[in-house]
């Protein structure tokens, strides 16, 4: 490391890290400090810490025209990296605006601390260029969420999907570890940028390559929830409090795929036609069976953990096409599904709060209760399952177009009927919310303020991503093209 390395330019690098850090002391302390009474607004305290956070990347903390690698060579600060720590930065903060007055968690300085950490390893795992760097960043976002999972102890649900989130955690990571410590063992780097090469020099053969992507491929798939690698999903999903299902259906999917690209594309370019065709067959199988699974739920919560694993099968196709705009589609995917599924979650923590209730039969009258919340339900469910003008639509268009450009007419195919099993169990739940009365239909669900914030930042992202895609387009492909 040279001293070149810490000029001020370089270590804007880190900036989102380190002022994430920052946040999350604070939260602590005043956790400590503070009467109960004032801890109330801990969650719009820390809202408001990471959209300065993400104002400050935007506005200081652009990529240089070199790329320079930082701390040692283990991070790498360019438009890809950039490009998924905005994401990630939105996620963490609507998700701080739908936790405040949720019981058990709205008024904990320790419950954001652990958030804001958990943000600060996302953000690591998308510029790590060094494994050693990666598999820390990862252990950074996993233990807190283990932790948030698990957060309402006097809940058996929560406490039971805290310890299956980090069992099956520990045995993921530990395979994709052994993989790693393979790499290492063969070729003496760790730097993803040098580990081709270094494979190339030591003649591994194909075959050994392959096991290790295999490997590799374990701790990444278990992130993003991609079949056979999805069984977590749904206990947690159901289990966790509220706030942190839409956390970890959003975030941690975005950080996992910002992992996978990056490392598969650096560290395999020699047996890429292998492990595309392997995640072209999880795509297919993800999308099929997290759409079927679906269609059976009764409970909401459960039921956006399957389209949550479904999602993620879309995405992956972006990433078999093996090319530019594949990358980018991919990365506008993810956009889009982020801020649809937080404006689905915000609407169901609310319903939760009025109706004490996560089945899908109780919200029977959700649109005579409060039209609004129905109207922003109505937009996202139909913009998870691909109908214009939403962003979900314009987003299957882009991962569609990529297989086509490449060949895989057949995932292309797969994708466009899984779309058409998907708009079905969305149409039953919003058959539910438009024409079913309820008794309580008199009783008005009530919006708070940040909530109203984040419903409105995210109904509004839906509409503009999907009816002016050209711009986030030409971003995502900014992003991908600093990749390859």
């Amino acid at each position: 490391m040279t001293f070149t390395e810490f000029a001020p330019e370089r270590l804007l690098a880190i900036l989102p890290e380190s002022l994430l850090f920052l946040l999350a002391v604070a939260m602590l302390t005043l956790d400590l400090v503070w009467k109960p009474s004032r801890r109330r607004i801990l969650g719009w305290l820390a809202a408001s810490g990471v959209t300065l956070i993400l104002l400050a990347t935007l506005a200081f903390g652009q990529p240089p025209a070199d790329e320079p690698l930082v701390l040692g060579g283990m991070v790498r600060w360019d438009w890809l990296a950039f490009a998924f720590t905005i994401l990630i930065l939105f996620t963490a903060a609507v998700t701080c605006l739908i936790s405040v007055n949720v019981e058990g968690v709205g008024n904990r300085g320790d419950y954001y601390g652990l958030l804001l950490i958990s943000t600060m390893g996302m953000v690591l795992m998308a510029s790590s260029a060094d494994l050693i760097m990666l598999f820390l960043a990862i252990e950074t976002t996993s233990i807190p969420l283990y932790v948030l999972a698990g957060f309402l102890k006097a809940d058996d649900k929560s406490t039971e999907s805290g310890l299956k989130y980090f069992l099956f955690g520990a045995v993921t990571t530990a395979v994709m570890l052994y993989g790693f410590s393979l790499i290492y063992g063969f070729t003496g780097e760790t730097n993803l940028y040098l580990i081709a090469d270094a494979m190339k020099a030591a003649g591994l053969s194909l075959l050994l390559v392959g096991g290790i992507a295999v490997l590799v491929l374990v701790g990444f798939s278990f992130k993003i929830a991609a079949v056979p690698f999805h069984f977590w999903a749904p206990d947690v999903y159901e289990g966790a409090p509220t706030p942190v299902t839409a956390y970890v259906s959003t975030a941690s999917k975005v950080a996992g795929f910002a992992v996978l690209v990056r490392v598969m594309m650096l560290a395999f370019p020699s047996i890429d036609a292998f492990w595309a065709a392997i995640l072209a067959a999880m795509a297919a199988a993800t999308m099929t069976l997290g759409n079927v699974l679906a269609i059976a739920q009764s409970n909401i919560k459960r039921l956006l953990a399957y389209s949550s694993i479904a999602h993620a099968g879309y995405a992956l196709i972006g990433l078999v096409a093996l090319s530019v705009f594949g990358v980018a589609s991919m990365m506008f995917y993810l956009l889009a599904y982020v801020v649809t599924n937080l404006a689905a979650f915000a609407v169901v923590i609310l319903f939760a709060r009025a109706a004490g209730s996560d089945e899908i039969k109780d919200y029977a009258g959700l649109s005579r209760r409060s039209p609004w919340l129905a109207l922003v339900l109505l937009i996202a469910f139909l913009s998870l399952a691909g109908m214009p003008p939403f962003a979900g639509f314009v987003a299957k268009v882009f991962v569609f177009k990529a297989a086509v450009d490449s060949g895989l007419i057949w995932l292309a195919f797969v994708g466009v009927l899984n779309s058409i099993i998907g708009l079905y169990y969305y149409l039953i739940v919003l058959k539910v919310v438009y024409l079913y009365r309820s008794e309580d239909d008199h009783l008005p669900v009530q919006v708070p303020r940040p909530y109203a914030v984040a419903l409105a930042a995210c109904t509004l992202l839906i509409l503009v991503v999907g009816i002016v895609s050209a711009p986030w387009l030409d971003w995502s492909i900014g992003a991908a093209r600093s990749l390859f």
